[in-house]
């Protein structure tokens, strides 16, 4: 039969009852058992099923490919049982993942297998001639070890004249027989007797046991002993010393002399109370004899026999209640253990089962379980004498990795016994920690121009977790810098986080700071990450030098300042410009006079650049004054730049030109760059002087057909090119004036000098036109005569034109290097002629530097003169 229940601890339990015969061979089957408890072969083997006994005879076995249950070994159930009835023994089948307990009881069927024997082959008594009729005579008992229908079931004596037999039955089961004289006895006639007495039992084949009767009859005896008491009763405590009286029994007879003389026995007793129970022959007193033990017998009941020597008897019946005595601590048996358990188990989480036994009874068998430690578990009694011991709160393997849990099983004796049973559990990992950096941000220095590989800092995280969900892998986050990757700057070692520059150097000018964002990974599933920010700061070197941004230092131009002889003490003659491109200290400038044509004249501030004269300028001092400025930083070691500033100490145009057209180029230019300036220069000397005769021709060409008109009746109408018009509506363009004049606002005493270009079209600085005709004095007459008309009817303002890449950075409205004239298509009305014009186009240009860079010559580009009056 089986009976199933679904306990509150989170495990299945099932009850199955088996009856087989006793002596089966081993092997033979005792039952389906997966089919009795509902289980499929898969779950018997996944949930590891095995039998858990707690005896030392393992009689079953658990085919798990089949899901039977097969005999072992040879169950004898008289070894097992004795003559207790009915006969069983129970074990526990367990499955865990989840945890399941099935208790199974086997009983033992008895098979008559087992004969009545008697103790002794043979019976003696001495029994006398004047013996009584009805007079009993105790016979020994035969023991059959089977029991119910194949115990000893009745005793047959062989037939005669004198006795008949009469069957009594003991108190526990048992049966024994008495013979009663049913017709006197005559020693004269017959002075002995031979009987056979057969016990039988119930079994199928049918077994018996026989035992002779010997008896010797004898001369008259007439009193029998008589028991004072039919039944005694006394008690004895387990493990009593030997020796110890346990009661007295007494008898009397009331013959005389050898008659009267009364000798004790113990009949009819198993074999086991002869070894633990005698009785003195004379006195009657019945003592302890051997090891007395409540779990084993509880109670005897034994018959005491009083025989006179005349061989008449008399029997009384003593019973013997054992008292418990706590001498037996509990046991405890482990069922099943799980270890290890996971950490993220729920409460409640079975972990192991155990069974507890006591041999006493009563309070000394009443048995209490506890857990020994304050650890996070508890035991909870689930069937008889099991107790399951189940997690009971959460547990953390990252605060305690291992338990030890001593289980104590106390009985209630006086005093109580205990015993102590220690589990070592282990709790196993889940990732349930991400990994933890130790600094919230990590800051880095790494100098600039460092060696692609370097190691610039190694980031670390730790994971409380154990194995594979503590380990770290290190990644950056993608991100851009600079609109690249990050990864190609930097990168991360997986394993230790150490973090290396990749295949660059760091440059402080193009990026001062890195900041990454590395991911710590953890290796569970799912995995769990942390991010950490890290900051690398780039630390400046002096790998620099300073630039100078003014004055500009171009290829083949010259710079000139200009500084008026009336110039005072302290005059800002112009201002070196540089920049450090480094920081800090390695961008601090300070700018010194490394050489100077006249070191009395000029000094250079050395914190912001500016030089100034430090004395009069007086007519004595050199037009051409060429100083070296040196700029240096302030790093480690120090980095500087030079550069060349040329000043003009003049009052006028012409003496400064004159004076610098002697300067003679110290550097050697390209060929190539030459070659292509001078091919550029001729190309466009070649097409300007194709238009000039174009407009020539035309002007002639007009000029005739205005004679044509001014005879002609036609009305005159005058044509203006299209850059001049008649703003007055007259019919007259008497003061239109189109140029750029690009001065400086402090060289208002200089004259606009005009002089007559080579025939290449180029004046060059290095003194090639330093010669003049009589004809070049002629047309320098001419053009200041022409710089005087146009500066006398000129009502314009003279607005100072900078270039694009240079300012009025004092915002004075001066700007005291930068000259570049431009006058262009100037139309002169001469107030003196009447109905004339003067036309001129003038193209004028000054260059005292070039912004190109390959220039390198102070050129009057083009004059051209065309006086025509009509």
């Amino acid at each position: 039969n089986r009976k199933c229940s679904h306990r509150y601890l989170r495990y299945n339990s099932c009850q199955i009852r088996y009856s087989i015969p006793e002596e089966m061979k081993k092997g033979s089957l005792i039952g389906n058992v997966a089919q009795d408890l509902g289980l499929d072969l898969k779950r018997l083997r996944s949930g590891r099923a095995r039998i858990v006994t707690g005896e030392n005879n393992q009689y079953t076995e658990l085919k798990t490919d089949k899901g039977f249950l097969v005999v072992n070994e040879r169950i004898d159930r008289e070894q097992l049982c004795g003559d207790v009835t009915p006969c069983s023994f129970s074990f526990e089948i367990i499955l865990e993942n989840p945890m399941e307990l099935h208790h199974i009881t086997i009983e033992v069927l008895d098979v008559n297998d087992h004969p009545p024997v008697f103790k002794k082959s043979d019976i003696m008594l001495d029994i006398s001639e004047s013996a009584n009729v009805g007079a009993r005579f105790v016979l020994d008992n035969a023991e059959d070890l089977d029991v119910g229908v194949n115990g000893l079931q009745n005793y047959v004596l062989t037939s005669n004249d004198n006795f008949v037999l009469k069957q009594h039955v003991n108190p526990d089961g048992s049966k024994y027989a008495e013979m009663v004289l049913q017709k006197q006895l005559d020693r004269e006639e017959v002075p002995s007797l031979s009987l056979k007495l057969i016990a039988v039992d119930g079994g199928n084949p049918q077994r018996s046991g026989t035992v002779n009767i010997d008896i010797i009859v004898l001369d008259v005896n007439d009193n029998a002993p008589i028991f004072n008491q039919s039944v005694y009763k006394a008690t004895v405590i387990e493990n009593a010393a030997e020796g110890t009286n346990i009661v007295t029994v007494s008898a009397t007879d009331a013959d005389s002399g050898s008659n009267g003389h009364i000798t004790f026995s113990i009949s009819n007793v198993k074999s086991n109370i002869a070894d633990l129970l005698s009785i003195d022959q004379v006195s009657g007193v019945l003592s302890v004899s051997g090891p007395i033990d409540f779990e084993k017998d509880k109670k005897f009941e034994l018959r005491i026999d009083a025989k006179d020597q005349g061989g008449l008897t008399d029997s009384s019946k003593v019973i013997i209640e054992v008292t418990d005595v706590n001498d037996n601590a509990p046991t405890i048996s482990v069922m099943s253990f799980t270890s290890p358990v996971s950490e993220d188990s729920p409460p409640g989480t079975t972990i192991g089962i155990i069974n507890v036994k006591d041999l006493d009874s009563g309070d000394n068998g009443q048995v209490s379980c506890r857990i020994e430690q304050n650890v996070p578990f508890k035991i909870k009694s689930s069937l008889r004498n099991y107790y399951t011991l189940v997690t009971d709160t959460v547990l953390d393997r990252e605060s305690v990795s291992d338990y030890n849990i001593t289980v104590v099983a106390t009985d209630a004796g006086m005093p109580p016994l205990s015993t102590k049973r220690s589990f070592h559990l282990k709790v196993s990992d889940v990732n349930d920690n991400s990994p933890v950096f130790s600094v919230f941000v990590y800051n880095a220095f790494v100098a600039e121009n460092n060696s692609p590989g370097v190691s610039l800092l190694t980031v670390k995280a730790k994971d409380p977790d154990e194995n594979q969900n503590a380990r770290i892998s290190y990644v950056l986050e993608d991100m851009d810098l600079d609109g690249s990757p990050v990864s190609r700057s930097v990168s991360v070692n997986a394993e230790s986080g150490v973090i290396h520059a990749v295949l660059r150097s760091f440059d402080y000018e193009q990026i001062k700071e890195l900041q990454l964002t590395v991911k710590a990974q953890d290796g569970g599933s799912p995995p769990f990450s942390n991010n950490v920010t890290v900051k690398i700061l780039i630390q400046d070197q002096n790998d620099n030098p300073p630039q100078v941004l003014y004055p500009v230092q171009t290829g083949g131009s010259l710079v000139a300042e200009m500084v008026p002889r009336s110039a005072d003490v302290g005059y800002l003659v112009t201002k070196v410009v540089a920049v450090d491109v480094d920081s800090g200290q390695n961008a601090w400038l300070s700018y010194k006079l490394q050489k100077a044509t006249d070191r009395a004249l000029f000094e250079v501030g050395l914190q912001n650049g500016e030089i100034r004269t430090i004395r009069q300028v007086t007519d004595k001092d050199a037009v051409k004054q060429r100083l070296t400025v040196i700029v240096e930083d302030n790093g480690q070691p120090s980095r500087s730049a030079t550069v060349i500033v040329n000043v003009a100490v003049a009052d006028s145009f012409p003496e400064v030109l004159s004076e610098f057209t002697d300067f003679a180029h110290e550097k050697e230019y390209n060929d190539n760059l030459t070659f292509y300036l001078v091919l550029a220069l001729a190309v466009v000397s070649f097409l300007f002087i194709t238009c000039l005769v174009v407009i020539i021709s035309v002007k002639i060409y007009r000029w005739r057909q205005s004679l044509i008109l001014y005879h002609s009746n036609l009305p005159v109408i005058p044509y203006y090119p299209p850059r001049y018009s008649d703003t007055l509506g007259t019919g007259t363009l008497q003061h239109v004036y189109n140029y750029e004049v690009c001065r400086t606002t402090d060289s208002r005493k200089s004259d606009m000098k005009c002089v007559q270009p080579m025939s290449q079209s180029l004046v060059s600085v290095d003194g090639a036109g330093a010669d003049t005709s009589q004809e070049d004095k002629q047309l320098s007459g001419m053009c200041s005569q022409i710089q005087s008309r146009i500066l006398y009817h000129s009502n314009l303002p003279v607005i100072p034109y900078y270039p694009p890449r240079y300012s009025d950075t004092l915002g004075t409205g001066t700007l005291q290097h930068v000259y570049n004239y431009e006058v262009q298509n100037v139309l002169i009305m001469d107030p003196s002629s009447t109905g004339t014009i003067a036309s001129i186009m003038v193209y004028i240009e000054f260059s005292l530097w070039g912004i190109d860079k390959g220039i390198s010559y102070l050129n009057l580009s083009y004059l051209v003169l065309s006086y025509l009056i009509f």
